[in-house]
């Protein structure tokens, strides 16, 4: 598997680069969240990040004026594990440490939700670096490039990610990969995630120690 950066032509098919945003005040507050040793957390809305001037800038350059929620996903990482979607792109920032996104195609699924993992290619995001991530784009947790971790700026619509409040009905399609809120969800059988969620990955489950070239 070839590392790309999101700066090279491939990654215009999964996403964009943001430019023309002061970040900084969201940098600096992103630093201060925690970052395991062992695994990641992910916090879909947190207060303090939300407080900062770069909320505004965000939700009304970035998303209209519709109401968002940033939060973060940090720790360590070096599998695919999973991919998931939503109905709409998700932004992220690199902070501290460059990091790695996993990205398939929500077109490429099969009929049945099933995605090989050959498939899936590896992009670069440099510190510092804020991306869209189309909403056809499968992702998940980003993967380290350092034993240092990563943290990772996830804004999305507000409720995303949140639990369901209600049973999917159509129990053989789509529905069957919701796992939360605006979250359609297929995992790889060595992936370690919950029981009942939708088996739809197959191949290696990739590691981007052993396999980017």
């Amino acid at each position: 598997m070839k590392l790309y950066k999101v700066t090279d032509p491939e990654f215009k098919e999964y996403g964009r680069v943001i430019s023309g945003y002061d970040m900084q005040d969201l940098i600096d507050g992103m630093l201060k969240t925690p970052c395991p040793e062992d695994g990641t957390i992910y916090v879909a809305s947190d207060p303090a990040l939300e407080a900062l001037a770069a909320y505004e800038k965000i939700e009304k350059g970035l998303w209209g004026g519709l109401p968002v929620q940033i939060g973060y996903c940090n720790g360590r990482n070096t599998k695919l594990n999973a991919l998931e979607y939503h109905r709409n792109s998700e932004i992220n920032l690199a902070v501290g440490e460059d990091l790695i996104l996993l990205l398939g195609k929500q077109q490429d699924l099969s009929e049945d939700y099933r995605l090989d993992t050959a498939a899936v290619k590896a992009f670069l995001v440099p510190a510092g670096v804020m991306v869209e991530v189309y909403a056809t784009s499968l992702h998940y947790a980003p993967c380290q490039t350092s034993d240092k971790g990563f943290r990772c700026v996830v804004v999305l619509p507000k409720g995303t990610n949140e639990d369901l409040t209600f049973s999917p009905e159509i129990k053989d399609g789509e529905e069957r990969l919701l796992a939360a809120a605006n979250k359609w969800l297929v995992v790889h059988p060595e992936g370690g995630q919950a029981a009942g969620t939708y088996e739809g990955l197959y191949g290696k489950n990739l590691d981007v120690t052993e396999d980017i070239n």
